[in-house]
């Protein structure tokens, strides 16, 4: 009971502290790893020492694969450049320049175990940034790059800081020798994942009710995870590519009935996940620092200080670096016209992006899974630590202020499209209504009308006269189905299947902004 009534203090704790972190204007996994951490602290704290495997698939697997999911193709195809500088070039840099920084600190740290400090350190965290992302509304293409970095940057780390353990552990290492390695497990989690999708789809299919459809989603997803790493995959591309691939499969699409109620579910799931993952950060500063004497506290911290400088320096030098280059390229070359998935890049995105790198659960749950005796296990612990709520207070509060310095031109891509999307729609509908001389579809075609007039001004189509008065209606018709339970004249039954239809035709009346 006592671990059941733990996560049931943190959740509350949780919920209030994202209510706070939203009036405050600031990230709630900043708000709630510094929580964690003060909890971390009292007498009688809490620990929840969950295995490092654990973590990873539980609250990493269903945060990518939502993100997958979601992703833009297209956005990710036309910003592949310097999407793949954030995942190749910025955490190899970022791996090397740690590993020298901890050599230069202590001279007998071994090279492997360096590069499997600077691999556990480089990439920013998907859980971290998307969740950071939606609170501080960057520009569309700044928000797709960072996007993009979140659902591959951990796997590029994580084969390497894999290479550099079993390095350690077998006492010899070789690019030549890791290479083979490296590439069969990237095209074999890449064959894997996309293969999985025709048979799991087959099977979503099948289920025609909400509850066992959402049941079978997340243990596919948990699934396909651990099947990956017991294959000595990538569990981060396989999902990645899973994902990806479902949200483009052919086939029939869910129909609506179990995609709202699926959507709902998985966007409340993916958020308990995030809040638990973020307080668990913090809760694991105690256990970190338990075994270390004042001294090797003083020197270790002090060391871990510097490395999280050098990785915030790194990261931002790397990002400009690039912009430069292809500042440098489109000058020799000409540049390529801009378009809505890829507007011109400016120095000032280059900084936000640079300045996004917040560090999260992957990064902590790789340093805690190291093997026991494995060299200055301790301080990598330390410093894992320190870089993740380094980034998350220092970056995650300041990178809302820096998007207002900076004050970059809020782009109108999503807008454009949306409205675009809005007018093919109902543009659609009402050719189909027009061949039909019914009074019902005379009707419908004056109201479709109305919302295409709506759309083509850039306003909400639902936001229309009509919509007030149905809205109007619904009150009056829960008023009236509250008095015919009360009096006893319905039961219970009959009541909830018309609270249902109304609740229905209200949802369909609301304006966008109100569904959110």
């Amino acid at each position: 009971m006592l671990i059941f009534e733990t996560i049931l203090a943190l959740l509350l704790g949780a919920t209030i502290l994202s209510a706070v972190a939203k009036r405050l204007n600031i990230p709630y996994p900043t708000l709630l790893a510094l929580a964690g951490a003060a909890v971390a602290f009292l007498p009688g704290a809490p620990r929840l020492d969950l295995p490092p495997e654990l973590i990873l698939a539980l609250f990493v697997a269903p945060v990518l694969l939502d993100a997958a999911y979601d992703a833009s193709l297209r956005d990710l195809h036309a910003n592949w450049a310097p999407i793949l500088s954030l995942v190749l070039a910025a955490v190899g840099l970022t791996t090397v320049i740690v590993a020298l920084v901890a050599r230069a600190i202590f001279p007998d740290f071994p090279w492997p175990a360096a590069i499997a400090l600077g691999a556990l350190l480089a990439p920013p965290d998907a859980v971290a940034a998307l969740a950071v992302l939606k609170q501080v509304d960057p520009p569309h293409r700044i928000r797709m790059v960072l996007e993009g970095e979140s659902l591959l940057n951990d796997a590029s780390a994580l084969m390497i800081y894999k290479l550099a353990v079993a390095a350690v552990v077998a006492g010899s290492f070789t690019v030549t020798d890791a290479l083979p390695t490296f590439a069969l497990v990237s095209f074999g989690s890449v064959l894997v994942g996309w293969a999985l999708v025709w048979p799991v789809g087959r099977l979503i299919g099948l289920i025609e009710d909400a509850p066992s459809s959402v049941i079978f989603q997340f243990v596919t997803t948990f699934s396909i995870w651990l099947l990956a790493e017991h294959l000595g995959l990538s569990g981060v591309v396989t999902i990645v590519v899973y994902g990806l691939t479902m949200a483009w499969r052919s086939g029939p699409a869910m129909p609506a009935r179990l995609r709202v109620p699926s959507f709902a579910i998985w966007e409340t799931a993916t958020v308990v996940l995030n809040v638990l993952a973020f307080t668990l950060i913090g809760l694991q500063i105690r256990p970190i620092l338990e075994p270390l004497s004042d001294a090797e506290r003083l020197r270790y911290l002090g060391a871990s200080l510097a490395v999280l400088a050098t990785v915030i320096v790194v990261r931002i030098a790397w990002v400009m670096t690039h912009h430069m280059l292809v500042e440098w390229k489109n000058h020799l070359f000409g540049a390529p016209p801009p378009t809505s998935a890829m507007p011109t890049p400016s120095a000032k995105g280059g900084l936000v992006i640079g300045w996004s790198g917040m560090r999260g659960i992957v990064t902590l749950a790789a340093a805690m899974a190291l093997p026991a005796g494995f060299p200055y296990r301790d301080f990598i612990q330390l410093a894992a630590f320190v870089v993740v709520l380094g980034t998350l207070v220092i970056q995650g509060i300041t990178l809302r202020p820096l998007l207002i310095l900076l004050r970059l031109p809020k782009d109108a891509v999503v807008d454009t499209e949306l409205r675009l999307a809005r007018k093919a729609a109902l543009g659609a509908a009402i050719t189909e209504l027009e061949r039909d001389a019914s009074p019902a579809a005379r009707r419908l075609g004056i109201e479709y009308g109305e919302a295409l007039n709506l759309a083509q001004r850039g306003h909400d189509p639902l936001d229309t006269p009509e919509n007030d008065l149905r809205r109007r209606v619904v009150a009056v018709a829960r008023d009236a189905l509250d008095g015919l339970r009360n009096a006893g004249t319905i039961g219970d039954d009959a009541y909830r299947r018309v609270e249902a239809e109304l609740d229905w035709l209200e949802l369909s009346s609301l304006p966008a902004q109100e569904r959110q």
